[in-house]
């Protein structure tokens, strides 16, 4: 009797782990078929806007892992997922709808904006979870984006924000990523904070914030960049200013252009780093150019072709490339750049609005994800690139 119920209770734990690891398998390859069919940009539009409408009170949890097998013992451990990843999956969703409620106001999309925003915030504008690391900074910066909210009455939170980032502020003058790694200047953390600090660096008139962000651009341009390519390593390393991890990181250069342009849209045209933004724009554009493949994506490391294409590495690059073509140099080359990006975009997109193929979670410097799914940062950011496209490209046409 004790041996039938074991036998019944190992033959349980087998099905239930079995269960655990194949069904994401299967679901994954049942929502790839028909991949890519949408043909115009109007239907692709609203369908990956559905998709977000959807996820953005409930953000699929992106994995830290990449096991496919025993999956469950990583979700017991508490090592499948972690809160500061959602950080930035959720504000790029944030951003992009922004983007879309500014092309065409959609209630819908704003009650589903306000229910998040009354989860993640107090009625008196403090963060309902303090934050403790800075990755909650462009959840934050997307605070300054939404088109129908008081920015004032999130100011406890955006202060709290601007606080927590200055007291990861090392020797140097710089931001680091974390309190325990504060010998490195991780080029994520351009994407993550600059945009938000130079927003509220205007919004609420603290030039320090802003000198910080600049800070942070042009010390990682003379500390961390490929010589000669303007494309970023992974990290450098403050004490010898040495580059660590990948140089060619697609990701880490879609931080880096994000970072840089969005900072330079924010700022006032009268600021006196104005025109040195844009420089830097206009640098990493040529960069990024460069290293685009033909079929319009960048691959997870740029500088191989026989690498795999990465769809965030794409999406964050092509919002870089349609706001890059405001500068008459590159215009019409960072156009035509950008709607090759569009098209790849489309290309893995599936039938229910989700776009594929984007590189997992960074394990640690130099060791990258082998995992290529759905990531909802990706998805944010294909919805500011369609709609800033689209409003591009109507601006072109009343000018012709």
């Amino acid at each position: 009797m004790i041996l039938k119920t074991a036998i019944i209770f190992i033959v349980f734990v087998i099905l239930i782990v079995g269960t655990c690891d194949l069904y994401p398998i299967i679901k994954r390859w049942l929502l790839r078929i028909q991949i890519g069919r949408y043909q115009d940009q109007q239907s692709w539009n609203k369908s990956i806007t559905n998709k977000a409408t959807v996820w953005i009170n409930h953000t699929p949890k992106i994995k830290v892992t990449d096991n496919s097998r025993l999956v469950v013992i990583d979700i017991l451990k508490g090592n499948y997922t972690k809160s500061a990843i959602q950080h930035w999956q959720e504000a790029s969703l944030l951003l992009g709808l922004a983007e879309y409620h500014k092309s065409q106001e959609d209630s819908k999309i704003k009650d589903k904006i306000t229910i998040y925003l009354n989860s993640k915030f107090t009625s008196d504008g403090q963060w309902v979870q303090k934050p403790e690391h800075i990755d909650c900074a462009i959840l934050a910066y997307s605070i300054f984006k939404l088109p129908f909210i008081e920015v004032e009455k999130y100011k406890p939170a955006l202060d709290y924000t601007w606080e927590l980032i200055k007291q990861h502020i090392g020797n140097d003058g710089t931001v680091g990523y974390r309190k325990s790694m504060m010998n490195y200047r991780y080029v994520d953390t351009i994407g993550f904070i600059c945009p938000f600090l130079i927003n509220y660096g205007v919004y609420f008139n603290s030039e320090e914030s802003i000198e910080l962000a600049i800070k942070q651009i042009k010390e990682y341009e003379q500390n961390g960049m490929l010589n000669g390519f303007h494309i970023p390593s992974h990290v450098y390393k403050v004490e010898k200013k040495l580059p660590l991890g990948l140089i060619g990181w697609g990701r880490g250069l879609g931080w880096f252009a994000i970072g840089v342009v969005d900072s330079w849209l924010d700022l006032p045209i009268s600021h006196k780093y104005k025109s040195t933004l844009e420089e830097s724009v206009k640098k990493v554009a040529i960069a990024a150019m460069n290293f685009q493949q033909e079929n319009g994506s960048w691959n997870w490391t740029i500088t191989r072709n026989e690498a795999r294409a990465d769809s965030s590495t794409t999406a964050m690059l092509a919002w870089l490339l349609i706001n890059a073509s405001e500068i008459n140099e590159i215009g019409e080359r960072s156009y035509r750049s950008s709607e090759k990006a569009i098209q790849y975009l489309m290309s893995v997109t599936r039938r229910d609005g989700a776009v594929e193929f984007s590189q997992g979670d960074t394990k640690d410097i130099g060791v990258y994800s082998n995992s290529y799914e759905v990531l909802p940062f990706t998805q944010g950011f294909c919805i500011r690139n369609i709609n800033s496209y689209n409003r591009l490209l109507n601006n072109l046409k009343l000018t012709s």
